[in-house]
C-alpha cells in the first residue's frame, strides 16, 4: 500500500531523480554494449514480426544505438520527464513483445516503475 505521509525536501527529490536516472542509464548502457559484444545473447529478444522485415543483426544494432542515445538523454538532465517516459514505454514494449519469456522480462516491470517514478520526480 502506498504510504501517504512521505515527505521530502527538494534536495531529496533531486537526489532521488538523479539516482533513478543513473540506474536506468546503467541498464540501458549494459544492454547496448552487451548487444554489440555478444549479439547472440540479445538477438532472441527481438520480436519476430520485426526481424521478418529487417535483418536481426541490423535491427539489434539500431536498437543498441537507440539505447545508448536514451541513456545519454537520461544522464543529460534535459527534459528528463520525457526521457523517463520513453524509457518506460520502451521497457513495456520489451515485456509485451517477449511475454513468452516473462520469467526473464518480469524484472523489467520494476524498471518501468522506476522510469515512471523518475518522470514523476522530474520538473519539466
Amino acid at each position: 500500500m502506498y504510504v501517504t505521509n512521505l515527505t521530502q525536501t527538494p534536495g531529496q527529490a533531486r537526489a532521488g531523480a538523479a539516482v533513478a536516472a543513473v540506474g536506468l542509464a546503467v541498464i540501458l548502457l549494459y544492454a547496448a554494449i552487451g548487444s554489440f559484444v555478444d549479439p547472440r545473447e540479445w538477438v532472441g529478444y527481438l520480436p519476430g514480426f520485426m526481424t521478418d522485415i529487417v535483418d536481426a543483426n541490423v535491427l539489434l544494432n539500431y536498437f543498441a544505438v537507440f539505447e545508448l542515445a536514451l541513456a545519454a538523454w537520461l544522464l543529460s538532465g534535459v527534459y528528463t520527464r520525457y526521457a523517463a517516459l520513453v524509457t518506460a514505454a520502451m521497457l513495456a514494449g520489451i515485456v509485451l513483445a517477449n511475454f513468452d519469456l516473462f520469467a526473464i522480462t518480469f524484472r523489467d516491470i520494476a524498471l518501468i516503475f522506476a522510469a515512471l517514478a523518475l518522470a514523476a520526480l522530474s520538473k519539466e
